[in-house]
C-alpha cells in the first residue's frame, strides 16, 4: 500500500512540474534588436523549451497511466474469469468496453499535451 501511496505522490509532482512548464511564459527583453527573442538571460527554459519538457512530460505520464489502468482491468478481469468461468463472455465484453474507454481517455490526453506544444 505504500508503494502505491508513493508512486501517487510522484506521479502528482510530475503531472504539477509538467503543467508549470507548459504554462511558462517568458519575460519579454527590454532591447528593442532583441524583441524576437523567447530566451532571457538568467531563465532556465525559454518557453519552446518548457512547453516541449512539460508536453512530453505529459504525454508519458498520460501512457503510463492508460497502460496501468488497462494492466489492471486485464488482471482482474482474468482473476475473475478463473473464479467464475460461466461469466467469462460478459466479463470480457466488460473489460473491452472499459479498456477502449480508458485508451480513448488516454488518447485525448496525449493530443492534448501535443497540442499544447504547438499552440
Amino acid at each position: 500500500m505504500m508503494k502505491s501511496k508513493r508512486f501517487s505522490v510522484v506521479a502528482l509532482a510530475m503531472i504539477a512540474g509538467g503543467l508549470v512548464l507548459m504554462t511558462v511564459s517568458s519575460v519579454s527583453a527590454a532591447d528593442d534588436d532583441d524583441a524576437g527573442a523567447t530566451h532571457v538571460e538568467g531563465s532556465l527554459l525559454d518557453r519552446v523549451g518548457a512547453k516541449g519538457i512539460g508536453g512530453g512530460i505529459g504525454a508519458g505520464l498520460a501512457v503510463m497511466g492508460g497502460g496501468a489502468g488497462i494492466g489492471r482491468i486485464g488482471g482482474s478481469a482474468v482473476e475473475s474469469m478463473a473464479r467464475q468461468p460461466e461469466v467469462a463472455a460478459t466479463i470480457s465484453t466488460a473489460m473491452i468496453i472499459t479498456a477502449a474507454m480508458i485508451e480513448g481517455a488516454t488518447l485525448f490526453a496525449v493530443l492534448g499535451c501535443f497540442l499544447a506544444l504547438i499552440a
